[in-house]
């Protein structure tokens, strides 16, 4: 069982390193302290569309992590 969960952690940190690349770039300035991306920084935007799905797909991803690997702690103290 130990074996099987760390298998599946290794997986999901791939998918998820995956998932957070390819989450789209929210500001397009490459210096946001300057005064174009000033604006860009404290505006809410809601996501809409691939940014939305990838969105909840990377918070659906992150909480099998955090449960699997909560469950690798508890087997492994035992």
């Amino acid at each position: 069982m130990y074996n099987f969960l760390i298998t599946i952690l290794l997986v999901l940190s791939l998918i998820l390193v995956i998932a957070i690349f390819m989450q789209p770039q929210k500001n397009p300035s490459s210096n946001v302290f300057d005064n174009s991306g000033s604006e860009a920084l404290f505006e809410r935007t809601k996501a809409r569309g691939f940014e939305a799905f990838m969105q909840r797909f990377t918070a659906i991803l992150v909480f099998f992590w955090l449960v699997t690997a909560l469950a690798i702690a508890i087997l492994s103290s035992k």
